[in-house]
């Protein structure tokens, strides 16, 4: 730093310079080229002296500073022209600026080198040339990189133009900021919200700038337009306040009502208007309740939620369509509910026959009796049986072992055609599933309708998985070529009683094997014409894999346990127990 102005660098002199301080401030603007110098030959005045207190305590930080400050006083002392005794203080106060002490230098050795003894008339005092030794920079324009001068007239205006630093302002207001960026933020966020989110939309323009007259806002507000956009601000912000604390007050309001505030309710068993509501899987109370109060049977899901959980039975509550009235009291409607008999559906269970099977959708759909069994005798073709049912002429129903049992939900568009299609459905494709056709030859059978019929009589035999697999042993033993013992007659009970429509334990064994009829195993050889039943699942996987554990005969002694037996002597045993249970049972 030098008396002439800042030394190379992207800016010029500026009041605000940490290095010149504060000292000598008068109020007024610093004129172009004025210089404190006094007359005589190069001689200047320094800068108070407490400003070199600053200098010493950094020496020693830049070594090579400290050998530009050697060669440089070198050179100095071969100078012909005397030295002024404060210039030798100069590379001592500024270690840590060496280039500008060179340019300093280079000012020193301009005006006093090149001159060769001329005076030069700067307006402000003479300065003589002193004659020195050939300058090794003569003839370079040591301005070059320095557009301020120390000459009045020649020196640009650093204050005056637009681009120029703002003129010194006094050191108390210095560091005086009137404004927070984000105040200014905040206003043109508001001003922004207010026009609709643009710049320019609603006519108005804070400036003459080009970005949308924040160049306006950075050179000073007037009149009450920053009151109004702040008060604007204000009042947006209060307004979402209120949205929000009325918007939660009025939910709070309605949870707390809800929550501990009587259930509205209907009383009474309903109006004569029957709905049928569905109850979906899975649901639990809460969504039952809300889908009971959408169909009009109940007044409030809350209600209906109260009423369940006071009923014993409440959560036993199943899915399935259900035969409701409008307008019923949440208790009416529960105990409908709850009653399974009351659900509106139908469920096949396994080993059920076709005539069951009939009789129920008659009944469910409020059909007069015989209406299903006959649609099922006359479209039996057009229900969808797979292409290997129906191959023996003697079959009774060709339904049968075709309707598989699991539960049915009905609704108002149910009717017996759409229910025996979904039956046969479900079971051709649960046949699919098992590959029942490439298990038929593997099991020994003659077709696919073999392997349903046999699980038929497992499933109208058995009580459990353990005796399917036993039972299906059974049939395939006595099925056999080589069985001597019952020349391969199957002799089920069920067989007979599915002739004769139904479900005795306790006939006559001569009688029944007297009676002659296609299904009839007391009284022909091998398999019935076709399936007894509708076999589960169960029963069928049990038909796919059997025992085999040589099982022939079988009897259950107390109608409850199955015992199996090998041997026919075992099994006459077993009748005879059977036998004498039957007497003591019949009081003889």
């Amino acid at each position: 730093m030098t008396e002439y102005g800042r030394g190379p660098g992207p800016e010029p002199w500026h009041p605000e310079d940490p290095q010149y301080g504060d000292q000598g401030w008068t109020g007024h603007e610093a004129q172009p080229g004025q210089m404190p110098y006094v007359a005589g030959p190069q001689q200047y005045q320094q800068e108070p002296q407490p400003q070199q207190a600053y200098y010493p305590q950094q020496q020693g930080q830049y070594p090579q500073a400290q050998q530009t400050q050697y060669q440089q006083q070198q050179q100095q002392q071969q100078m012909p022209y005397p030295q002024h005794p404060q210039q030798q203080q100069y590379p001592q106060q500024h270690p840590e600026y060496p280039q500008q002490h060179q340019q300093h230098q280079q000012h020193q050795e301009t005006y006093g080198g090149q001159g060769g003894g001329q005076v030069w008339d700067t307006g402000q005092g003479q300065y003589a040339a002193v004659p020195q030794a050939a300058d090794p920079y003569a003839g370079a324009d040591p301005y070059a990189q320095q557009q301020s001068s120390g000459y009045p007239g020649e020196a640009p205006d650093l204050y005056g133009s637009p681009e120029a630093f703002p003129p010194p302002r006094p050191p108390s207001m210095r560091h005086l900021q009137t404004e927070e960026p984000w105040q200014e933020e905040e206003d043109a966020a508001a001003d922004s919200f207010l026009a609709g989110g643009g710049d320019a939309g609603d006519g108005e323009d804070d400036g003459d700038g080009d970005d949308g007259g924040r160049g306006g806002r950075r050179s000073g507000r007037s009149g009450d337009k920053p009151k109004k956009r702040s008060g604007m601000a204000c009042l947006i912000a209060a307004v979402v306040i209120i949205g929000v604390v009325g918007g939660g007050g009025y939910y709070g309001y309605s949870y707390l009502k809800d929550r501990f505030s009587t259930a509205k309710d209907f009383s009474g068993e309903g109006i004569d208007e029957t709905v049928d509501v569905e109850i979906p899987k899975g649901a639990g109370l809460g969504q039952m309740g809300r889908i009971l109060k959408e169909a009009g049977v109940v007044a409030s899901a809350q209600a209906f939620v109260d009423a369940a959980g006071s009923n014993p039975k409440g959560q036993s509550i199943q899915p399935g369509i259900y035969p409701l009235k409008k307008k019923m009291s949440a208790a009416a409607a529960v105990t409908v509910m709850t009653d399974p008999s009351k659900l509106h559906v139908l469920t096949i269970t396994e080993g059920m026959r076709n005539s069951t099977v009939y009789d129920a959708i008659d009944k469910k759909l409020e059909k007069p009796a015989g209406t299903t069994k006959d649609i099922a005798l006359k479209q039996a073709k057009s229900l969808g049986l797979p292409a290997w049912a129906n191959n023996d002429k003697n079959i009774i129903d060709p339904l049968e072992g075709f309707l598989y049992p699991m539960r049915y939900d009905l609704s108002k568009d149910s009717t017996p055609e759409s229910l025996l299609k979904q039956m046969v459905k479900n079971a051709t494709d649960k046949y699919t599933e098992l590959g029942v056709e490439g298990k038929a030859k593997e099991l020994g059978l003659s077709n696919p309708l073999q392997v349903i019929t046999v699980a038929s009589l497992v499933n109208a035999e058995g009580k459990n998985h353990d005796d399917f697999r036993k039972m299906s042993e059974v049939v395939y033993n006595r099925l056999k070529k080589t069985n001597d013992v019952t020349n391969q007659k199957i002799e089920f009970d069920s067989t007979y009683n599915y002739v004769k429509n139904q479900s005795e334990i306790n006939f006559n064994l001569t009688e029944a094997k007297a009676f002659v009829n296609p299904y009839n195993t007391h009284n022909i050889k091998g398999l019935p014409p076709g399936p007894i039943g509708n076999p589960g699942l169960d029963a069928l996987t049990a038909t796919l894999s059997p025992d085999h554990g040589g099982w022939m005969f079988f009897v259950s002694v107390d109608g409850d346990k199955t015992t199996f037996t090998k041997t026919y002597d075992e099994h006459l045993k077993l009748v005879a127990e059977f036998q004498e249970r039957q007497k003591q049972k019949n009081g003889g």
